[in-house]
């Protein structure tokens, strides 16, 4: 058995990487998708398939249309998802992704520091489970395959 896993949060390092090298090593079956990391790719998708928008409002609304066709198709496939939250970013894409995968009912990871405890406080109720460190979520995956 292989598990899929949505890997939502932040794009701006490389946190994913990390987790997949790490999932390697453990020798877990697992395969991972996620949102678009490429961030002027992302910005510009809407323009790049439905030609020029006349203001940066619309050229965001034709984006996060096609971001958001993305992230639900993803997402819908997905078996699991992890969502990392972290104090350097802002968070948005983040908590729309791990809402998202809580009103399909999708098994939810939470990664986030204890000093985010509060501002996550109903989003982490909603998770299956709320860890603060990636290997933490990987050694819960893990666990899946234990016989």
């Amino acid at each position: 058995m292989e598990l899929t896993v949505y890997l939502a949060g932040q794009i701006h390092d490389d946190w994913r990487e990390q987790i997949e090298s790490q999932a390697k090593e453990m020798n877990l079956p697992l395969s991972f998708v996620g949102p678009m990391e490429d961030h002027e790719r992302s910005d510009n998708i809407g323009e790049e398939i439905l030609g020029k928008q006349p203001n940066a409002i619309f050229k965001d609304e034709a984006a996060s249309s096609i971001n958001n066709l993305r992230t639900d198709i993803l997402i819908n496939k997905a078996d699991v998802v992890v969502a990392l939250f972290g104090e350097k970013y802002k968070q948005w894409n983040t908590a729309m992704d791990a809402a998202r995968a809580a009103a399909l009912n999708k098994p939810l990871i939470l990664i986030r520091p204890e000093t985010l405890h509060h501002p996550l406080k109903e989003l982490s109720n909603k998770a299956s489970l709320v860890v603060e460190t990636p290997m933490q979520a990987l050694q819960a995956l893990s666990y899946i395959f234990e016989s």
